[in-house]
């Protein structure tokens, strides 16, 4: 899976953020280890995953030792099975221990990410329907989450407020209509995507008369989805959103849209269980 890695900078502050935590003024455990301790470490998975945040795992023991060697045996995006290892280190000890937690947060979390977008994208494997994260992310890992769904074969929906325009019912009551808050979206936007969002097909009619790039359908009923997609007659690009799990997805999958909106896929975090053992040391 070729997913483009968010800039360096971007993983780079990530990665002082979570050291700072974690570290403050110091490890004092690390401090019971012999001054210029080195050992072999690795990362071993104890379930099946999919992988990903090598990127910054690897940067959180650069940050603490520059001349660390790792040796990774998987690629972000690919599927491992429980029980493998994932990579060797070897490196200053107190470098390897200090750097542990940290690293292994972004790789469990990010990791975890991939693995349940990648479970939703299998589910829609034989239809056109393709999977999209949102903006409900852990604050300050946007782009690793959104990353993380990409390795999973997810799609990205917008990053932020400053990239799309995803019109809702308080920006149609403010504009005075659903043709109106769509007239201004095109006027701010330029050529970025212009989404509405409608909760019945009254509403949807009016978007469609508005003529968006992309209309969300929020929490209808599948008869009104099924109606939506004819009416649509592929006019514009349709997003269900709201009610969505797993176990439905083929059912979704059969109504015809495009795309299925998963909050999920970056909110109800569940890590992967990951472990950092040392080999040897000397």
């Amino acid at each position: 899976m070729n997913a483009a890695l968010p800039a360096a900078s971007v993983i780079e502050a990530d990665v002082r953020r979570a050291l700072s935590e974690d570290l403050g003024e110091g490890d004092l455990t690390a401090r019971l280890l012999p001054p210029g301790q080195r050992c072999e470490a690795e990362i071993v998975s104890r379930e099946d995953l999919v992988l990903c945040g090598r990127d910054w795992a690897e940067a959180c023991f650069r940050a603490l030792d520059p001349a660390v060697r790792i040796e990774w045996l998987h690629r972000d995006g690919e599927h491992v099975d429980g029980g493998a290892r994932l990579c060797r280190i070897e490196g200053a000890a107190s470098g390897i221990v200090s750097a542990e937690r940290s690293a292994l947060n972004f790789l469990q979390t990010l990791s975890g990410t991939a693995t349940t977008t990648r479970h939703h994208v299998d589910a829609l494997a034989n239809s056109h329907t393709r999977v999209l994260d949102t903006r409900k992310t852990l604050p300050g890992l946007r782009q690793a989450q959104k990353y993380a769904v990409r390795c999973g074969g997810g799609t990205n929906h917008r990053m932020g407020l400053f990239d799309a325009v995803l019109v809702k019912e308080n920006h149609i009551l403010a504009a005075g209509s659903i043709a109106a808050a769509v007239a201004r979206a095109r006027a701010v936007a330029g050529d970025r995507m212009v989404e509405v969002e409608v909760e019945n097909l009254d509403e949807f009619d009016q978007a469609l008369a508005a003529a968006p790039d992309r209309i969300m359908l929020d929490e209808l009923t599948d008869a009104d989805v099924r109606e939506a997609v004819r009416r649509n007659g592929g006019r514009v690009q349709l997003e269900l959103s709201g009610g969505v799990s797993l176990p439905r997805l083929a059912e979704i999958a059969a109504l015809g849209v495009d795309f299925v909106s998963i909050g999920a896929l970056t909110k109800h975090l569940r890590a992967i269980d990951l472990s950092l053992r040392v080999l040897r040391r000397w």
